[in-house]
């Protein structure tokens, strides 16, 4: 049973004795320093706060020597030391709060003890061990320590504080003197904890404007990633068009020639294979993006993607709404390829979307030029007639327009145009360029005023 009690104790014991040395180093750490610890950047607090603390540690050195010179009865030399220990404790804790509350603590005591040998020589009570330029300056430094350190450590300083005034006052009974401990000591407490409070505060602010970054950031590359699953759905229906239509052509040719030789049907066959692969291949790993939009419940998710052929329906429905949209034509119209069809025609369509959600009343201009080496978008809208309602958008339009313009290798245009209007043009090349990257050519160089970015 005895050996039972001894493991408990010592198991027991050791963990305490962890927790206490633990707890001690900490505070070592907190209080045992040297660092600089200056108030946050700020014109309004480097200049303000300083310039009062520094008036006050003044009025504290010259309001400390004359007390304990006049009614403490300490010499002028001393006397000045002490109040000069607490003035310039004040000041240090702008810059080293923990190392002026040691300054302040020492100042303290040898006041105290020196002060304490001339108690009850005169009639007139003495405040003591505290005098009242001691307690302003402590409650400064207090705040000051409160302010910059941990709230263990100001707890800490507090603690000692209050350890240091209650022995002073134990040692023995004075003559005659006015106890100021308990008054001290609640106003101590005080101004720890408002300046706990403070600080608290101070950390929450900059943990809520952190964490709105974050989430404005994640918000912006959710939404990026979104919109490129989006082209992503809409190029696998053109791609997998295409190969479809290029294994049905390697099945159909050997039909087509009279006795094809055996290289040409192996050669179709290869062909044919080669597609079948490919298209596997596209739906398996496209599939799931196609998955998430597209389903039972969301047809559309299988229509056909649109081209330039349609724009004049989308035109109509813009007219349909109520607002004016003019459509110019310039060069020799061509097909293009499907991707830059779609893109063009997507970005015509945000491009409207935004003047109806943003531009009330304003009348649009749709204009396509056919270049030789590739197609140029220009919408534009003029004036608006009134203020634009709340939007319930995502407000990223021109977000995707730029991925669409970037995955084509073309540039981008989108800024204020003439009388409060807006104009968005987009370049889309017939063939990407070899060396474009697919984000650094597409430029964005200003969001829609009409209500933030579309």
């Amino acid at each position: 049973m005895s050996r039972l009690g001894r493991v408990t104790d010592t198991g027991v014991g050791r963990a305490l004795r962890a927790r206490v040395g633990g707890w001690l180093r900490v505070l070592r750490e907190d209080l045992w320093t040297l660092r600089a610890d200056p108030l946050p950047p700020s014109t309004w607090v480097r200049w303000l706060p300083h310039g009062l603390v520094c008036l006050v540690a003044f009025g504290v050195t010259v309001g400390g020597t004359g007390d304990m010179n006049d009614n403490g009865h300490l010499g002028s030399d001393l006397a000045f030391l002490v109040a000069a220990g607490q003035g310039g404790a004040m000041v240090l804790g702008l810059w080293r709060p923990v190392p002026a509350w040691w300054l302040s603590m020492g100042a303290f005591v040898v006041g105290a003890v020196a002060v304490r040998g001339r108690l009850g020589f005169d009639p007139e009570t003495y405040t003591w061990p505290w005098t009242a330029a001691g307690i302003i300056a402590e409650m400064f430094v207090l705040l000051l320590l409160a302010l910059r350190v941990p709230t263990r450590a100001a707890i800490a300083a507090l603690a000692v504080t209050a350890l240091l005034t209650y022995g002073l006052e134990g040692l023995r009974d004075a003559e005659r003197y006015d106890t100021t401990g308990v008054l001290s000591l609640s106003l101590f407490a005080v101004v720890v904890v408002v300046g706990t409070a403070l600080r608290g505060r101070r950390e929450a602010r900059a943990q809520l404007v952190e964490q709105t970054t974050l989430t404005a950031e994640e918000r912006t590359r959710r939404t990026l990633l979104e919109e490129r699953s989006r082209i992503a759905r809409e190029l696998h229906d053109v791609v997998a068009h295409h190969m479809s239509v290029i294994y049905i052509q390697a099945q159909v040719a050997p039909h087509l020639v009279e006795n094809p030789p055996d290289e040409l049907k192996e050669n179709l066959a290869g062909i044919r294979q080669n597609a079948l692969e490919a298209l596997t291949e596209l739906r398996r790993v496209l599939g799931v993006l196609r998955s998430e939009q597209a389903g039972p419940g969301n047809p559309a998710g299988h229509a056909p993607q649109p081209t330039l052929d349609r724009l004049d329906a989308l035109v109509e429905n813009t007219r349909a709404a109520g607002r004016e949209v003019i459509t110019e034509i310039n060069g020799e119209r061509r097909p293009l390829p499907p991707g830059v069809e779609l893109s063009a025609y997507r970005i015509v369509q945000e491009a409207l979307s935004n003047v109806l959600r943003h531009a009330p009343g304003a009348r649009a201009t749709v204009r396509l030029t056919y270049q030789p080496d590739g197609l140029e978008v220009e919408v534009v809208n003029g004036r608006p007639t009134g203020p634009a309602p709340p939007s319930t958008g995502a407000g990223h339009g021109l977000l995707g327009m730029r991925e669409r313009v970037a995955m084509l290798g073309g540039t981008m245009a989108a800024h204020p145009w003439h009388w409060d209007g807006f104009k968005v043009t987009a370049f889309l090349p017939d063939t990407p360029p070899a060396d474009a990257p697919g984000t650094t050519r597409s430029t964005d160089t200003a969001t829609d005023p009409r209500g933030g970015t579309p």
